[in-house]
């Protein structure tokens, strides 16, 4: 044991963030699967099992990711964001369809899915990071120093927005809060969100007109956001709201205790979308409370990292990587306690998944390599003096 913890370097806090989020994951999904394996005549711990081999091999990723120098993906960023353009592309016109928004592709020789967006968004990070250490010298000239980081971020967001809208509006403000931090003229980054809101209501608008895409759907999900009328249980987006606001009801302050949820018999997510329902059902407003101070100790933390490294490149790679993961867990708590519209998006390494697991801890290893890297080289400092 005492060799293996040798061999982990980086943020510890950070490490602990993981093993906490993954263990709290196993027993939501273990709970909340259990109507899910009645419907699929599968065995009540088969979800439990599949979800412990995604964290297992998460956390192989993580350390994998955390022992490679964190320059080197620098290297390979504009490559990945010139093969992630086409794979976007494909996965619009022949990706796998779930109301009316193609989000995954198969891959032919293992039969797994994954969601390009997730591959998309990690390497948009890595890329608008070595864009702007590249342009700090000419970060205020719009010409040479903005567009080059502008034009990425619309491509990608484009890409996504069709079928994944949440996540498009999560990265878009993302990336600006990156250009924010990362010293670009505030009325740069106010002149392209006021842009991308009006293309984005244009789009709506003829998607709405000709009936095509998810245009109707979003529509669907704003009315009942904004109604007055919460009661209608024949609406599907009326329905989960109502399951929800049930359960963190019956969990009041301290829940009703591990595996003693009512509402996963009757939300029709709740091992992914609505999985914070679950939990403070389960663990009370409490476990719900401490929940949220673990996601925002791991971004504490990454800040840290953050602030201690000398240059760009990390520096901009740790918040960027940090942030987008933590306000993705943010936005599923909103939507779950009934603060904004139902979306798509799951709860970062505690939601059942797949492909959103590893890529999220190629994210944290990334983190973690940064980390690693100041670490290294404070103690060679320390040694010197």
């Amino acid at each position: 044991m005492q060799q293996v913890l040798q061999r982990i370097k980086g943020d510890k806090v950070i490490w602990s963030v993981v093993l906490i989020l993954s263990l709290l994951s196993l027993l939501a999904v273990y709970s909340a699967t259990g109507s899910l394996a009645w419907r699929m005549d599968k065995s009540s711990g088969s979800y439990l099992v599949r979800q412990l081999g995604l964290l297992g091999s998460g956390l192989v990723l993580i350390y994998l990711v955390h022992k490679i120098n964190y320059t080197k993906f620098a290297r390979f960023s504009v490559i990945m964001f010139m093969i992630c353009v086409p794979l976007l592309i494909y996965t619009l016109v022949f990706g796998a369809k779930l109301n009316e928004g193609s989000r995954w592709i198969k891959l032919p020789l293992i039969n797994q899915t994954f969601q390009t967006s997730d591959l998309a968004r990690l390497v948009l990070f890595v890329f608008l990071s070595r864009q702007l250490s590249i342009k700090q010298k000419v970060i205020t000239n719009f010409k040479s120093g903005f567009l080059p980081l502008a034009i990425p971020v619309v491509v990608i967001c484009a890409l996504i927005a069709p079928a994944n809208l949440s996540t498009a509006l999560t990265l878009g403000f993302t990336c600006c809060m990156l250009f924010f931090i990362g010293r670009v003229p505030v009325k740069f980054i106010m002149a392209l969100a006021v842009t991308a809101i009006i293309a984005g209501l244009l789009f709506f608008s003829v998607c709405l007109a000709l009936n095509i895409g998810r245009a109707a759907t979003w529509k669907q999900r704003i009315e009942t956001f904004t109604s007055d009328d919460k009661s209608g249980a024949d609406d599907e987006h009326n329905y989960q709201r109502n399951q929800a606001d049930i359960a963190i009801a019956n969990g009041g302050l301290i829940g009703m205790g591990p595996g003693n949820s009512w509402a996963r018999n009757f939300l029709p997510h709740p091992y992914s979308d609505f999985i914070f329902a679950i939990i403070i059902e389960e663990y009370g407003v409490l476990g719900g409370a401490v929940l949220i101070f673990v996601y925002l100790l791991f971004l504490w933390r990454s800040i840290l990292v953050f602030q201690r490294c000398p240059y760009g490149f990390g520096a901009f790679l740790s918040v960027a990587l940090s942030f987008t993961l933590v306000f993705q867990a943010l936005m599923n708590m909103a939507v779950n306690v009934g603060l904004l519209p139902v979306t798509g998006l799951t709860l970062p390494l505690v939601s059942m998944g797949g492909s959103s697991i590893w890529f999220n801890s190629i994210a944290i290893g990334i983190i973690l390599s940064v980390s690693r890297y100041v670490d290294e080289m404070e103690g060679k400092q320390q040694l010197i003096a």
